[in-house]
């Protein structure tokens, strides 16, 4: 029987290295949880949050999915949100999802044979539905899905924006900001989107723009 000894001796390996260059190291990490970020991501497993922003344990709490999508109607990710604003505090939520992304190109290619996850990919074609004229405008197959990946990001971002628990931050006078990046895998380097949401003022003002450029 195979088994996963090496992921252990792996562990193990680190484990040390952590307590010979830092002896507090884990004794930090096991008292107290202040994360300023709050990392919405897709699941793929070619990208770490952490390693790609260069931060430690402790320093970044993670909601990951296929595809990066905020549903209100996903307890899961809803809970990571409130538990992320209201317990521990973030400043920052990054909405982060990447080129080339599976989940993304299943939905743009109608990809009905995935079982659960074609349901699941519906509301990214929602987004393809929004954005109709604009995709369709795009020649080159890669340009349409680097773009899908954007426009799914945008969505995403905004749908963070409408919870209540964000909502009710900003109503407080909080400072959170919501943030929309997408990683490059060809380079390994993070990209803005223009989505840098400081308030609801800013929210709906954004909103509004991007409702009006895709009519």
């Amino acid at each position: 029987m195979k088994t996963l000894d090496h992921l252990l001796e792996n562990n193990a390996r680190w484990a040390q290295k952590m307590k010979s260059e830092d002896p507090e190291y884990f004794s930090r990490v096991y008292d107290v949880q202040k994360p300023k970020y709050l990392w919405i991501g897709c699941s793929d497993s070619r990208i770490s949050a952490n390693m790609t922003m260069g931060l430690k344990p402790g320093e970044l709490f993670v909601h990951r999915n296929i595809a990066n999508v905020v549903v209100h109607t996903d307890m899961n990710c809803l809970s990571v949100i409130q538990f992320a604003v209201e317990a521990l505090g973030v400043e920052h939520v990054i909405v982060c999802g990447h080129y080339n992304c599976g989940g993304v190109k299943a939905a743009l290619e109608d990809e009905t044979k995935l079982g659960l996850i074609s349901n699941w990919l519906r509301h990214i074609q929602d987004v393809m539905r929004t954005h109709e004229k604009t995709l369709a405008a795009i020649e080159s197959d890669e340009t349409r899905l680097d773009k899908l990946c954007e426009l799914n990001v945008l969505e995403q971002t905004f749908n963070v924006c409408e919870t209540s628990f964000v909502k009710d931050a900003w109503r407080r006078g909080r400072k959170l900001t919501v943030h929309g990046w997408i990683y490059d895998l060809r380079e390994g380097v993070l990209k803005k989107l223009g989505v840098h949401l400081e308030n609801k003022a800013q929210f709906d003002d954004l909103r509004r723009l991007n409702s009006e450029r895709f009519l």
